[in-house]
């Protein structure tokens, strides 16, 4: 029988070859993206020169305020849309047939497939003053007039809805999936109606995949550029669009450098902040 150390022994050359099989892939996050990101902290406090006066525009420059403001605003009602959206969807899909549930997968992942440009271009076409969208309303006697869908927040919010929907579903399907079906017909056996069941059993289970769901989709948000430049016409300045036009078109590297590093900074705490409440390897199935 192999004594401790001869075990002890063994191991050793194991556990090497496992830091020599990672190395790569960690030289490669240092070099680009921690290095990087270093880079953009540093310049946010040392361009146009060194101090705190970038991070003070926050709270002096209304323009800086209201992208930030918008930004929240629309990120927000983003995560609302495509969590009620995807929960409809996602328990459709739960309680569908397998067959069906396939299907449905299916037309879930589609949108991933097709570019995010592509996606925001087609957006236009059909809610542009001739698209088929203001067409058919006209048609019906709906409406007298082009409503107008796009080059506004309504247009961003029905392009960025639809670039999160997936995600939502999938967390939210993802979810329901590990929920005991016999519960809910357990409650229907005591006396309970379905709207009773689903509202005092199925929902608060689900309560992990929502706040999951939620955080996936409203991180995400505060990060787009494509959909709302486009769909927003560059009337809805956006964080991402704020961050492109400082650092391409003026040239102020500190103020564009301060946006991002705020940006992940509040990323970085809601997480922390949710770490501290919730389970956050639990609420994305980790």
């Amino acid at each position: 029988m192999p004594s401790q150390s001869d075990a002890r022994t063994e191991w050793r050359p194991r556990h090497g070859a496992y830091w020599l099989i990672i190395l790569p892939a960690l030289a490669m996050l240092v070099l680009l993206y921690l290095v990087p990101l270093a880079d953009v902290l540093v310049t946010s406090v040392t361009d146009p020169k060194p101090g705190l006066d970038n991070y003070m525009l926050v709270f002096t420059s209304t323009s800086v305020q209201k992208a930030l403001l918008t930004t929240l605003r629309i990120a927000a009602l983003t995560t609302l849309i495509a969590l009620l959206l995807g929960y409809v969807v996602a328990y459709a899909m739960r309680a569908a047939g397998s067959r069906r549930q396939r299907l449905m997968l299916f037309c879930v992942l589609l949108p991933f497939w097709i570019s995010v440009l592509v996606r925001s271009f087609a957006w236009i076409a059909l809610l542009g003053s001739r698209g088929p969208v203001n067409a058919g309303l006209m048609a019906w006697g709906l409406i007298d007039e082009p409503l107008p869908l796009v080059r506004n927040e309504t247009g961003v919010l029905i392009g960025m809805v639809h670039v999160m929907l997936p995600y939502a579903v999938l967390t939210l399907y993802a979810n329901m999936r590990g929920i005991d079906v016999r519960l809910v017909a357990a409650a229907r056996s005591l006396g309970a109606s379905r709207f009773q069941a689903f509202r005092m059993v199925f929902l608060p289970l689900t309560r992990p995949g929502l706040i999951g769901a939620g955080t996936l989709v409203f991180i995400l948000s505060l990060g787009f550029y494509v959909t709302p430049a486009l769909l927003g016409g560059g009337k809805v300045l956006m964080i991402a669009e704020y961050v492109a036009v400082q650092i391409n078109d003026t040239l102020r590297w500190g103020l564009g450098t301060m946006l991002a590093a705020t940006l992940m900074l509040s990323v970085l705490a809601a997480l922390w902040a949710l770490s501290r409440i919730l389970d956050v390897k639990r609420l994305f199935g980790a």
